[in-house]
């Protein structure tokens, strides 16, 4: 790694966790004083970022999304480009917008990675990117009937599937996994990042003993188990497996060695390929639960998010 590129990782690495310990002291997941659920988010302000809100029939409310657009967006007014939609962690995702959308636009100005549109969306802190079981909560009906045909049709993205990306870390891994396999006919592209909770039972290293996972499946399934055995994300693989293999849609699967989530992204990488789901897969040595060092490594060691036939290209040398 030159010397350059080690700065902007640590430069990275301290903007997270900033913004983290920000989000961690009592900002509700980065909801607006005054409100229960986090709808509606407060603004983040960076270059190239935008704030937008919408109303929601089906949340009842208003719901807020940011937009990262590239430096080619406004320089080509006549070019479309693809979506990276980016699923957020368990806190919520108001304190990883500034940090991930600079690791996107330094790689792109870099020609790292392609140029792309990066929707960052509000998937409310602790709801495993799922409608509640409830109907209180459509965390992802409101994203893919909602949000996804509003941004076809307020930008110049490419409107189907092969322009569209669909990636996230930690909780967000979760919500890309279960989302993504279950909707290939709407993403081209998964990419399934530390993921968790990937254990059928919910009793991952990060659930012993922690409070959070009563509240969550309390708050998603109402208490029910078998409701979150059936909307898992390998219980989707088992039921899509037949449907993926049509469809073929480029799935990654990552996660640091050290990630305490590494067994059991691993068992899940294991189950796919049981059942038959191509997909890629990458332990990153030396990495811990950390987005911005997993990043770094695969941006450089994976084509993802390169058009599929420069992939293929890639991968035939």
């Amino acid at each position: 790694m030159t010397m350059p590129s080690f700065i902007s990782v640590i430069l990275l690495l301290v903007i997270f966790q900033q913004d983290l310990q920000t989000q961690a002291l009592g900002e509700n997941g980065g909801a607006l004083p005054g409100t229960k659920i986090a709808w509606k988010t407060r603004e983040v302000r960076a270059p190239q970022l935008s704030f937008h809100v919408f109303p929601s029939k089906l949340a009842g409310c208003d719901v807020s999304y940011h937009v990262y657009t590239p430096p080619q967006y406004t320089r080509n007014a006549g070019s479309r480009y693809p979506v990276l939609y980016w699923l957020h962690g368990t806190a919520g995702g108001v304190g990883g917008i500034r940090p991930v959308g600079r690791m996107f636009h330094l790689a792109m100005t870099k020609d790292e990675i392609p140029p792309m549109i990066v929707v960052f969306v509000n998937g409310l802190p602790g709801h495993l990117w799922t409608d509640s079981k409830d109907g209180a909560r459509p965390v992802e009906s409101v994203f893919v009937e909602e949000l996804i045909p509003r941004i076809d049709k307020t930008l110049r993205t490419i409107p189907d599937r092969r322009g569209r990306i669909l990636e996230g870390f930690s909780m967000g891994g979760y919500g890309a996994a279960r989302i993504g396999l279950k909707c290939s006919d709407l993403f081209g592209s998964v990419s399934i990042l530390a993921a968790g909770p990937l254990d059928l039972e919910f009793r991952g290293p990060r659930a012993r003993g922690n409070p959070l996972r009563a509240e969550v499946l309390q708050k998603v399934c109402s208490g029910d188990m078998e409701h979150f055995r059936r909307t898992h994300p390998r219980s989707v693989a088992e039921r899509r497996a037949a449907q993926l293999a049509k469809d073929n849609p480029s799935v990654r699967v990552a996660v640091g060695a050290n990630d305490n989530t590494a067994a059991l992204t691993k068992s899940f990488h294991q189950h796919l390929e049981h059942l038959g789901i191509r997909h890629e897969y990458y332990e990153v040595p030396d990495v811990g639960h950390d987005a911005a060092a997993l990043f770094t490594y695969l941006k450089s060691n994976s084509k993802f998010y390169w058009p599929a036939h420069e992939r293929e290209a890639d991968h035939q040398q």
